[in-house]
């Protein structure tokens, strides 16, 4: 999620833990820990665009890697508390902290090697946007009034709003999937395979549903009331799925552009279209700003250089239509 939730999130678990005298520092401590991780995404190169998604979400938020961070942290802030507190009870808050990075990250739709170096899958279980308000806020302010007060039920009152609230996560994801597959079967796709639906950005309300039938990726916005009363679909479109044997056929072998398609398939879960208004362009199907759009968040492009590296294209969108279109739907109304 976004660093201001891990960092609360970190400071609850590791406050939480502590004693009274200690929860203001065990909330600074964790909330360091829960935020370092996210230092992956300083791992960048001009060159090479893909290698920054590629390892953001990599080892650093591997449960084998949580000891390792833990002490990285306490380290750097030991330095500075060494007069004061133990390097034991420094790495403790920093261990609680550093553990709720790559699970809370694996809550939301973009997908964490949570199991590596022994896979290198990215797992998602979309229960929750990567950016979510209520979520945040709510966190947020039990976390401010825990510190200013030193209460650490606050704390616990934090730790069981947040598993609560995923909790409910799962709950919709399950009802947006089950309309997901009814939708399919009363279109004649009895055959559809892949079937996946994320929350949208900053709800649980409305969800982007996806499967895959006849070569082609179907999307449509599904809004699950928040009362349980039902549910509403937004039609969306289709795109063409992208046959990754044949784009390999027109590059050449080895090369660095055909590597970079291995490595943009991997990183898609393999959800790849072609985007519909621009030529030579895959797409990452699985993200749009409108859970009905067929224009992705961003995609690669294929072009005539085989020994350059695939641009990564950003086509994240955000204009007052667009914003008015998704508002609407995510509290039920007509567009």
């Amino acid at each position: 999620m976004d660093p201001v939730t891990q960092g609360a999130i970190g400071a609850i678990v590791a406050a939480a833990a502590a004693p009274a005298k200690r929860v203001r520092l065990a909330a600074l401590v964790g909330w360091a820990g829960g935020m370092l991780a996210d230092a992956d995404i300083l791992i960048r190169s001009a060159s090479d665009p893909l290698l920054n998604i590629e390892y953001h979400r990599h080892f650093s938020h591997s449960l084998l890697f949580i000891p390792i961070g833990a002490i990285v942290c306490a380290a750097m802030l030991w330095v500075f508390a060494r007069k004061r507190f133990s390097f034991r009870e420094i790495y403790l808050y920093s261990f609680l902290g550093y553990s709720t990075a790559g699970l809370l990250d694996a809550c939301t739709s973009y997908g964490t090697q949570l199991l590596w170096p022994f896979s290198n899958a990215r797992i998602a279980w979309n229960v929750v946007s990567v950016v979510d308000p209520i979520f945040t806020c709510v966190i947020l302010g039990l976390v401010v009034y825990g510190f200013a007060k030193r209460h650490a039920e606050a704390n616990w009152v934090a730790c069981a709003f947040a598993l609560a609230y995923l909790g409910f996560g799962a709950v919709q994801n399950r009802q947006a999937a089950e309309t997901l597959t009814d939708l399919a079967e009363s279109r004649g796709h009895d055959d559809a395979e892949r079937f996946t639906v994320k929350p949208s950005i900053g709800n649980l309300a409305l969800w982007r549903g996806i499967y895959e039938f006849e070569n082609r990726y179907y999307v449509d916005g599904i809004r699950v009331d928040y009362l349980g009363s039902g549910t509403r679909v937004y039609p969306g479109g289709s795109v063409e799925k992208v046959d990754l044997g044949s784009v390999k056929e027109t590059l050449s072998e080895n090369s660095i552009l055909s590597k970079d398609v291995d490595r943009f398939y991997w990183f898609s879960d393999g959800y790849l279209g072609w985007n519909p208004e621009r030529q030579n362009l895959i797409g990452d199907v699985r993200y749009a700003v409108l859970p009905t759009s067929t224009i992705p968040l961003w995609g690669i492009e294929i072009e005539a250089v085989h020994e350059n590296h695939a641009p990564f294209i950003n086509l994240r969108t955000t204009d007052e239509d667009t914003i008015d279109r998704l508002w609407k739907m995510i509290i039920g109304r007509d567009l």
